[in-house]
């Protein structure tokens, strides 16, 4: 057996429906629909073997870890270092309006958000460091079975990058993440190997064609 870590974002949420910035800075709960994406991901998953569940402290992603944890009888280990990105005055904003009243700094994150931050927010390699950190801890931990880490988009993006050898500066650009999705990584002799990425075929149509990411 090898060590297989799956990836889940939280579902919908308010912001994440509107595509407004949100990071470690707000803390929406999940819409309706998020609450049955998460209900999705749990009825979907819940006959696998799970060694253990960790999830970021934030509501959005507690609620979604829940379903899963309810069915296994399980308790899901917060990580401060599974937060989402810090976006500091971009926080609840529009990309319009961070367009307009952060032009310049708006354009160089664009650029390379590995080294250039929010105004006021997180470095992606920053990012990297803290939740690499996690992952590091559960290989430590286990060497064989199924984990899964709840997370969110841009975290999500750059644990992915920065297993595979991505530059994390990229992750806007080479990863997909949208609301509800898993993402697989198996751990073998060869080191870490994407099997699936950005998955949502656990929910059913209506949630995969709302609108927001």
């Amino acid at each position: 057996m090898t060590l297989t870590l799956y990836f889940l974002r939280h579902g919908q949420t308010p912001m994440s429906r509107e595509d407004a910035f949100c990071g470690s800075g707000l803390d929406p709960e999940l819409t309706s629909e998020g609450l049955e994406m998460a209900q999705a991901f749990a009825d979907h998953y819940r006959n696998l073997s799970w060694s253990a569940v960790y999830s970021s402290p934030l509501r959005r992603t507690v609620l979604t870890a829940q379903p899963l944890c309810d069915a296994l009888g399980m308790k899901a280990e917060l990580r401060d270092d599974l937060k989402e990105i810090g976006y500091g005055e971009w926080e609840g904003k529009s990309k319009t309006e961070v367009d307009r009243a952060y032009h310049d700094d708006y354009l160089q994150w664009l650029a390379d958000p590995a080294w250039y931050p929010p105004t006021g927010g997180e470095l992606a390699v920053a990012i990297a460091r803290r939740s690499l950190r996690v992952v590091e801890e559960i290989r430590a931990r286990f060497t064989t079975g199924n984990v899964l880490l709840v997370s969110h988009k841009a975290t999500i993006r750059i644990l992915l990058c920065g297993l595979l050898g991505i530059d994390v500066g990229r992750f806007r650009y080479r990863m997909s993440c949208p609301v509800g999705s898993v993402s697989i990584v198996e751990f073998g002799e060869s080191g870490p190997l994407l099997k699936v990425l950005a998955d949502r075929t656990h929910l059913n149509e209506r949630l995969r064609s709302l609108p927001g990411t």
